[in-house]
């Protein structure tokens, strides 16, 4: 299927070659959909990582798409804008996955499924914050300690540019009291316990906020995990990950 362009804008430009495509500098928001092999059950947006400085295309991307359709998904992988990059403001990539989310409320009704990885979790959060979903699954994510009143560890100085920041500020999924602070969904979250660039305080924050408020979420912290485990790194524990997540989305599908 083509590409759909959902800001103007030149089509994007990704560095090096499949599997290991990366968008550095994206030019406007489009969805890459990869649809299921077999009629599909739902539909899943996936967000890439790459701290809002980059998109993982491929490795967050893709190969997560072509995983979903394995599952019986649609799925379409979201490249947005990155804020404070060409003059974008800070919410550009919530502007943008609202622009996806609108594409795929206008096509025939299916389940809809949130899927991030690292600052695409944060973003799947943010997503999931905004509208009722069937659910979304989200893993090393940066979802709410990055903020400037809660992060860990406490001196972490802040991001760059000043509109990373302002973005994490503005939505800790997670922190019940911060504004549009907890999911509409349930979430499943997968999370490495040594991971030094997002510490596993994001998920504990956000499960205690699920205890504290009734929220439907399912969490695993995997020992062995390095940041950045997708579906390559799988050597340890985590190799369960994929499997936990798939009967947990079709739970959700089904339920």
């Amino acid at each position: 299927m083509s590409v759909i362009a959902l800001s103007a804008g030149e089509p994007n430009v990704f560095d090096g070659d499949a599997p290991d495509r990366i968008c550095r500098r994206p030019t406007r928001a489009e969805l890459h959909p990869h649809p299921s092999p077999t009629p599909a059950r739902g539909r899943a947006l996936v967000y890439a990582g790459g701290g809002y400085l980059q998109l993982m295309h491929d490795k967050e991307g893709v190969e997560v798409a072509q995983w979903l359709n394995t599952l019986g998904l649609d799925a379409y992988v979201l490249v947005h804008r990155l804020p404070g990059q060409d003059g974008h403001p800070f919410d550009i990539a919530l502007q943008d996955g609202v622009a996806a989310l609108d594409h795929l409320a206008a096509l025939p009704p299916l389940p809809l499924l949130h899927v991030g990885l690292s600052s695409g979790g944060h973003l799947a959060g943010v997503m999931a914050c905004r509208r009722k979903s069937a659910g979304a699954v989200i893993a090393y994510a940066p979802l709410n300690a990055n903020h400037r009143d809660h992060k860990f560890p406490p001196a972490k100085p802040d991001f760059a540019p000043p509109e990373k920041q302002a973005f994490y500020d503005a939505w800790p999924i997670g922190i019940a009291s911060q504004p549009h602070g907890l999911p509409k969904c349930p979430v499943f979250l997968a999370y490495a316990l040594h991971d030094p660039i997002v510490p596993v305080q994001h998920a504990l924050n956000l499960i205690v906020a699920a205890q504290q408020h009734g929220l439907d979420v399912e969490a695993h912290v995997f020992p062995q995990a390095e940041h950045g485990f997708a579906l390559r790194g799988l050597d340890g524990t985590h190799d369960q990950w994929p499997a936990l997540a798939a009967r947990w989305m079709a739970s959700k599908l089904t339920g």
